[in-house]
C-alpha cells in the first residue's frame, strides 16, 4: 500500500468527514466495505444474481433433456357410436348401429443422440379395443417391447449444434454476471466517493463560513479606527455572504450524495452511513500486456464473438443442407400380440418389425438454396469482421485502462503535494493578513487555491478507485492480487 500525505485543511476535513454521523455499531464504512455490501444486499446486485441463476437453471435444463427421457401416456378411452356397414354371412353388406370403445396406455424411454443427431426409443404398449352391437366383440392388443431408431440423413444435426451453441452461452452468461457485479463496484465506488467529496466539500464551506465571519468582524473594527478603506470592509461582507450560499448548497448535495448512496446499499434512509477513507492505495503498476491478454481471456465481449461465430457456421450448414437432398430413416424391432383376454396378451409373442425410408430430392428451386447459403456466407462475413472489431476494441480498452489507472496513481501523489502545499500557504497568508502584513486579496487568493487543491486532490481520489475498478471490469483480472476474478 501506498500512502499520501495531506494537508492541514484536508486532514481537518477528514477529520470531520469520519465523525460526521454514526452507524450502527459505531462502524465507518470504508469503500471496500461498501462494495462488498452493494455486491451483497443491493437491488443491482440481486437482479444479476437472478440473471445468473436463470441462465445456470437454463442451463441445466437443456443437459436434461439430453439425458433418457421416460414418459408415459394413453387414451383412456376414446368412444365412437356410428352405422357402420357389417358383412352378412351371404356376403352382402348392411348398415348397422356401433358401439366402439378404444383404450390403450404406452410407456416410453427415449435418448437424444447428439452425435448422429437421430433419436433411440423403446416402448411398451397394452391397448384393448370392444365393440358393442350386431357381431359384438373385445380384443385385447400388447407389444410388450419395441426397439426404435429416427434418423436424418445429409440432414443438419440439430443437436449437435444446440451443444456447441450452449456450452458457449453458458460460460457468456456468467462471464456477464461477472461484469454486472464489477459495474456495480465501479458505481458503488462513485456514489462512496460522491458523498467523500460532498462531505468534505461541506465541511470546507464549514470552516471557510467561519474564517469569512471572523475576518468581517475584524475588518469592520478596523474600519472603525480608519486602518482600512470601506472597499476592503465590503469585499469581505462579500466574501461572507458568498460563503453562507456556498454552504447552503454544499448542505444539499451532500444530503443528495447520501440518499444515492442509501439506495444503492439499500440502506434505510434513516439509518446514518459514516464512511472511512484511507490515502492508502495499492501498492503495484498494471502491465499493459497483462491486461490485454487477461481481458481477451476473460472478457463477455470475447465469449459474445465466440457464440455468433458458431452461429454464423451452423446456418451456412443449415442453408446447405435443410433445403438440399434428405433422407429419413425409421427402423423399429420388437414382439407384440393379440388375444380376447388380457392374461393371455403377453402369450405366443410375434415379432413386430418395421422398416421406412423417406426421402427428399429437390430438382428446381430457382437457385434459392445457392442465394440462401451466400446469404448464410454473407452473414458470417459481417458476424467476423465485428467480431474483429470488438476483440481489437476489447485490447485496446485494456490497455488504455492499465494506463489510465497508472497515470491515476502518479496524478494522487502530485495532488496530495499540492494540497498540502496550498493548505500551508492559505495558514501563512491568514496569519500574515491578521498582522496586517499582506492586502486582503492575496488572502482570499489563497483560499481559492486551497479550496482548489482539495477539491482537486477527492478529484484526483476518485479518478484513481474508479480507474481501479474500471481496470478489474475491462479484464476481469485482479492485478492487486494477481488473480483471475471469480
Amino acid at each position: 500500500m501506498t500512502r499520501f500525505f495531506l494537508g492541514r485543511g484536508a486532514r481537518a476535513v477528514m477529520l470531520g468527514v469520519l465523525l460526521a454521523a454514526p452507524l450502527v455499531a459505531q462502524q465507518p464504512l470504508t469503500l471496500q466495505q461498501a462494495v462488498e455490501l452493494a455486491l451483497k444486499q443491493g437491488y443491482q446486485a440481486r437482479a444479476a444474481i437472478a440473471t445468473r441463476d436463470a441462465a445456470r437453471f437454463r442451463d441445466r435444463a437443456f443437459y436434461s433433456r439430453r439425458l433418457p427421457q421416460l414418459s408415459v401416456g394413453g387414451t383412456i378411452p376414446q368412444y365412437n357410436r356410428s352405422i357402420v356397414p357389417v358383412i352378412q354371412p351371404d356376403g352382402s353388406s348392411v348398415f348397422r348401429p356401433q358401439d366402439q370403445t378404444n383404450s390403450s396406455l404406452n410407456m416410453t424411454l427415449s435418448q437424444q443422440l447428439p452425435v448422429i443427431g437421430g433419436s433411440f426409443f423403446v416402448s411398451s404398449v397394452l391397448s384393448r379395443l370392444s365393440v358393442t352391437g350386431q357381431n359384438s366383440f373385445k380384443t385385447w392388443s400388447s407389444t410388450p417391447v419395441l426397439f426404435g431408431l429416427r434418423q436424418d440423413l445429409f440432414k443438419p444435426n440439430v443437436a449437435a449444434w444446440d451443444h456447441r451453441e450452449e456450452v458457449v452461452r453458458s460460460e457468456l452468461a456468467e462471464r456477464q454476471y461477472l461484469e454486472a457485479r464489477e459495474d456495480i463496484a465501479v458505481n458503488t465506488a462513485t456514489l462512496f466517493f460522491d458523498v467523500f467529496s460532498a462531505r468534505m466539500t461541506l465541511d470546507n464551506q464549514i470552516k471557510n463560513a467561519a474564517v469569512n465571519d471572523t475576518l468581517y468582524t475584524l475588518n469592520k473594527g478596523r474600519f472603525e479606527v480608519g486602518k482600512i478603506g470601506e472597499n476592503d470592509l465590503l469585499q469581505s461582507e462579500l466574501a461572507l455572504l458568498r460563503s453562507r450560499n456556498t454552504l447552503d448548497g454544499a448542505r444539499l448535495d451532500y444530503d443528495r450524495a447520501d440518499a444515492a448512496l442509501h439506495l444503492a446499499l439499500n440502506i434505510p434512509g434513516t439509518t446514518p452511513i459514516q464512511i472511512s477513507f484511507t490515502p492508502d492505495v495499492p501498492d503495484f503498476d498494471p502491465d499493459t500486456t497483462r491486461a490485454v491478454a487477461e481481458a481477451l481471456r476473460n472478457r463477455a465481449s470475447v465469449y459474445d464473438v465466440a457464440l455468433q461465430e458458431v452461429q454464423a457456421r451452423r446456418r451456412i450448414t443449415e442453408a446447405r443442407l435443410a433445403s438440399g437432398i434428405g433422407a429419413t430413416v425409421q427402423a423399429s424391432y420388437g414382439f407384440n400380440a393379440t388375444a380376447p383376454e388380457r392374461s393371455l396378451v403377453y402369450q405366443d409373442l410375434l415379432e413386430a418389425r418395421q422398416f421406412s425410408m423417406q426421402v427428399q430430392i429437390p430438382l428446381w428451386q430457382w437457385g434459392a438454396r445457392g442465394e440462401g447459403v451466400r446469404a448464410a456466407e454473407a452473414d458470417r462475413d459481417r458476424a467476423a469482421s465485428l467480431g474483429q472489431s470488438t476483440m481489437e476494441q476489447t485490447a485496446q480498452e485494456a490497455h488504455f485502462a492499465a494506463l489510465q489507472l497508472s497515470q491515476a496513481r502518479r496524478n494522487l501523489a502530485l495532488s496530495a503535494k499540492a494540497d498540502t502545499v496550498a493548505g500551508k500557504r492559505f495558514d501563512v497568508a491568514l496569519n500574515r493578513y491578521v498582522i496586517g502584513r499582506i492586502a486582503i486579496d492575496n488572502l482570499y487568493i489563497a483560499q481559492s487555491e486551497k479550496d482548489q487543491a482539495l477539491a482537486g486532490f477527492v478529484q484526483a481520489l476518485r479518478g484513481y478507485w474508479q480507474a481501479y475498478y474500471r481496470l478489474r471490469r475491462l479484464t476481469l483480472f485482479d492485478f492487486a492480487t494477481g488473480q483471475p476474478i471469480r
